[in-house]
């Protein structure tokens, strides 16, 4: 942002956590890497805790968007999603691939999942509103929603139990 301040017209994205589609390689196939080795699919406490996401083509619009139009200074909101759940996400892993869905206490968390910090990061409550950034760019992401993708995209193909 410092570039901002002498006159480039610089600003930032912040993408959700999430940014999902054909050959990702993020938390949520880890999630579903886990389930698969453990034979559950745990998410931790109550599993209320939100994750915002958004599709990479909606993502690549808002850095198109962001080039052309953000002005100086701006912090826009990658997030189509505000915040999905993570007990809805580890629901449709299990019913996917055929496995039990689980409740993990924190500390159960921190050795089910790849590491301790991805159980604390699993366990995260993160909401998002990307309504300044659709308001000030006209964005108007158009890509599947997470579950949808989980549902129908590549990452669980050929898995329906």
């Amino acid at each position: 942002m410092d570039f901002a301040a002498r006159g480039v017209r610089a600003s930032v994205v912040r993408l959700a956590p999430t940014v999902h589609g054909p050959g990702d390689h993020g938390f949520i196939p880890m999630l579903i890497a886990t389930a698969r080795k453990t034979g559950v699919s745990a998410y931790v406490g109550t599993g209320a805790n939100r994750w915002p996401a958004v599709h990479r083509l909606d993502a690549a619009v808002l850095f198109r968007l962001a080039l052309e139009a953000a002005p100086a200074g701006s912090v826009l909101h990658g997030a189509a999603e505000s915040g999905v759940t993570l007990r809805s996400i580890a629901e449709t892993i299990a019913r996917r691939l055929g496995l039990p869905t689980v409740s993990l206490t924190p500390e159960e968390a921190a050795t089910h999942f790849v590491s301790p910090f991805m159980a604390i990061a699993y366990g995260f409550d993160g909401p998002v509103s990307s309504a300044y950034t659709r308001e000030l760019l006209g964005w108007t992401p158009a890509g599947p929603a997470l579950l949808d993708d989980l549902e129908h995209g590549d990452y669980l193909a050929g898995q329906a139990a």
